[in-house]
């Protein structure tokens, strides 16, 4: 999925591929995630959700060697507030990873150091409009040396590099994305300490993932 030395183990699902099977596999998950599952109204959200956890769970079972639904998933302290949503993790266990999902897409992430992942459908050039303020400054300067057309491609590269590095260090975005730079180009700039690097995805799809170095 990606040529960058140090990168972790990615796996991308497609849903409509995979919608079957995880229904099948509904019972390996807690009663909180199938709890969750039916809050869904629309079909194509809890379809999405399913795929997603269940497939977290059965790549979980595979490294770690609990059954599917015994697979004892906690969360760590968030480093901003010390709150219990941090990054996800297994009791017990060394084993890193990180999972994200948009429309068709699922991405999953497994390594042995703190991970994160991120998958997005690219947005409109409205929606770039409107949230690229939020970005880093340079981030913002660099979309709009941009042809409008090209701006969305250039903007989701960039959420999703941020997404994954927010999602690795476990501050999510108690972090505001203007903070960390992690650029609209080629290649991604990475923050110390952290690998960035690029998921080949989906037409109409942009993804990232990013590691803590070591």
């Amino acid at each position: 999925m990606t040529d960058a030395p140090e990168a972790p183990e990615i796996l991308l699902l497609r849903v409509r591929e995979n919608a079957a099977r995880a229904d099948r596999d509904a019972d390996s998950l807690s009663e909180e995630e199938r709890a969750r599952a039916e809050v869904f109204q629309r079909p194509a959200d809890r379809e999405r959700f399913l795929v997603a956890h269940t497939a977290l769970r059965r790549e979980l079972a595979h490294r770690t060697g609990f059954a599917p639904a015994d697979v004892p998933l906690v969360r760590a302290h968030c480093p901003v507030c010390g709150g219990p949503h941090g990054r996800p993790g297994v009791a017990g266990d060394p084993l890193h990873f990180s999972l994200s999902h948009a429309g068709d897409v699922v991405l999953l992430a497994f390594a042995g150091v703190p991970v994160g992942v991120d998958v997005e459908a690219e947005p409109s050039v409205a929606v770039v409009e409107d949230v690229a303020r939020a970005l880093h400054p340079r981030e913002r300067d660099e979309l709009g040396a941009q042809a409008p057309a090209g701006r969305p491609a250039a903007f989701a590269r960039c959420w999703t590099r941020k997404e994954a590095y927010l999602k690795g260090t476990g501050t999510g975005l108690a972090e505001e994305p203007s903070v960390t730079y992690v650029g609209t180009g080629e290649p991604p700039a990475e923050p110390p300490g952290w690998r960035i690097g690029d998921i080949a995805a989906p037409e109409g799809y942009a993804a990232a993932w990013a590691c803590r170095r070591g």
